[in-house]
């Protein structure tokens, strides 16, 4: 399985939320740049960046974090405010090897099958979900597509990977869903799209059973980590000798 450092870009900060509240922000890292280098510095081989005032205003202000981290020689995926191919093509263009599309995806579904004709693997589609209902725009609403419905939809369309955050646990520190996430793999296990978990991942026992369905599913492909890293909740180090 790959792990996924996550670095949530806030005001040019690198912060984490509480089930994704935009006012209920805690400052890690003042410069990014530098939590990046850690991460890399213990091994890891992907920075999953989140421009959080992209995705809550709707354009992405952080491509120059994508730069930076990629020419640092990180694989980055991105996402936050990815509502147009043009935005999509400047964090290619930025050396982004994976981006998320996540609220358009969900309104314009074809907009999606627009980027992967146009960017194939590169194009990523997040999940995020309440209730098992997707929510959009930040998370600041829900709407009325279902979480499975959406991934179906999303595979067929050709995306290589859906992240699946479970909205209530993200950033708690209260373990991750691990009945959402193999529901999810059940959904995708016919198709060619894997699945990337995120969400309340709180200690290396949380990892350590999420890396137990790719046992079973062989489209697993990781899992994202944040606040516990941010914490020391876990040790990165310990964390990525998970890593296949």
């Amino acid at each position: 399985m790959n792990i996924y450092p996550a670095i949530d870009i806030q005001g040019g900060k690198c912060v984490r939320l509480k089930k994704g509240v935009a006012a209920d922000s805690t400052v890690y890292f003042e410069n990014p740049l530098d939590a990046a280098k850690l991460f890399m510095d213990s091994g890891a081989k992907w920075i999953h960046l989140v421009d959080l005032d992209g995705a809550f205003g709707g354009v992405p202000s952080c491509l120059p974090f994508v730069e930076k981290i990629a020419a640092l020689g990180a694989k980055v995926q991105t996402g936050g405010g990815m509502r147009s191919a043009e935005c999509v093509r400047a964090a290619v263009e930025a050396g982004a090897s994976r981006v998320v599309v996540g609220t358009r995806a969900c309104s314009q579904p074809e907009f999606v099958s627009e980027l992967v004709s146009l960017f194939g693997p590169k194009i990523a589609v997040g999940i995020d979900a309440k209730g098992g209902k997707v929510a959009v725009k930040g998370w600041v609403e829900v709407s009325g597509v279902s979480a499975s419905e959406m991934a179906s939809d999303m595979a067929s369309r050709g995306v290589s990977a859906i992240i699946y955050t479970d909205i209530d646990t993200d950033g708690m520190l209260t373990g991750a869903n691990i009945p959402a996430q193999e529901a999810m793999l059940k959904t995708l296990a016919d198709t060619r799209t894997s699945l990337i978990a995120s969400g309340g991942v709180s200690c290396l026992a949380d990892v350590e059973k999420l890396s137990a369905l790719a046992k079973n599913y062989s489209n697993f492909d990781g899992a994202i980590v944040g606040k516990a890293i941010y914490e020391n909740k876990i040790s990165l180090p310990e964390l990525l000798k998970l890593q296949s």
